[in-house]
């Protein structure tokens, strides 16, 4: 893990921390603290059947429209689906998956 990775992660669990000690005091509401759970945990790994799971299960799109929703190429979908790229979603996309994954398309669109 790379100190900004180690850092990041560090400022996250503080944060975390911090506002659980307001949500006790009534400062946070109970769905406010689980938004921020949400954004601050790590993206799980996504395999390229998760994603292709992902896309046709719970999106319900093609390849074309789902990676104009994610704001990537085509072809980066094609690749995170095809097990022979050996490319997978990180970061913002992998969050935006997580996301898509939890809480439908609907959570992207609005």
């Amino acid at each position: 893990m790379s100190n900004k990775t180690t850092a990041d992660s560090r400022v996250l669990q503080e944060l975390l921390e911090t506002a659980a000690d307001l949500s006790a005091y009534g400062l946070v509401s109970k769905i406010d603290m689980a938004r921020m759970n949400m954004l601050c945990e790590a993206p799980p790994e996504y395999s390229p059947q998760r994603v292709v799971a992902i896309r046709t299960e719970v999106a319900r799109m093609s390849q074309q429209v789902f990676a104009s929703m994610l704001n990537v190429s085509v072809s980066t979908v094609q690749k995170w689906e095809s097990p022979a790229a050996e490319k997978r979603p990180s970061g913002a996309a992998a969050k935006l998956l997580q996301l898509v994954e939890k809480k439908g398309i609907e959570a992207v669109l609005a």
